[in-house]
């Protein structure tokens, strides 16, 4: 079961304060600079290892682009990407495929489901074009 917000610490408050705050995901780098801009000084290491403790706790989700970046957001914003494995291009889908399911009676017996993830990859229209010609 994941912690309550009231039970992490100061700096992982801050982390998701921070990211509650930007409208985007950030990446941990992302996160560092606004941090720093804000006078809450973390070194990088401290935010990517409270960042893993937030996504271990189920508070923060992280996307992994195909540069090897990794995006974070606080779970509570049901946000997906059509993502292009040539470029990296993401779009941000409206709305939520997965919205209407559930997960199965029989499956989820002593699961509490904390988020979902679901991530398109392809390619976008520009290395279509590219590859066609």
């Amino acid at each position: 079961m994941s912690r309550s917000q009231a039970e992490i610490t100061y700096r992982q408050k801050q982390l998701l304060e921070e990211l509650k705050k930007c409208e985007d995901e950030l990446s941990g780098q992302e996160l560092h600079r606004q941090l720093h801009k804000g006078k809450k000084r973390m070194g990088l290491a401290t935010v990517y290892r409270n960042l893993q403790v937030l996504v271990k706790e189920g508070l923060v989700r992280s996307r992994h682009l195909p540069t090897g970046e990794v995006l974070y957001t606080p779970v509570e914003r049901d946000i997906h990407h059509l993502t292009c494995v040539d470029c990296g291009e993401t779009t941000r889908l409206e709305g939520c495929p997965v919205e209407t399911m559930s997960v199965p009676k029989k499956s989820s017996k002593n699961f509490e489901l904390l988020f979902h993830t679901l991530e398109f990859f392809g390619l976008c229209q520009n290395c279509l074009d590219k590859k066609s010609s």
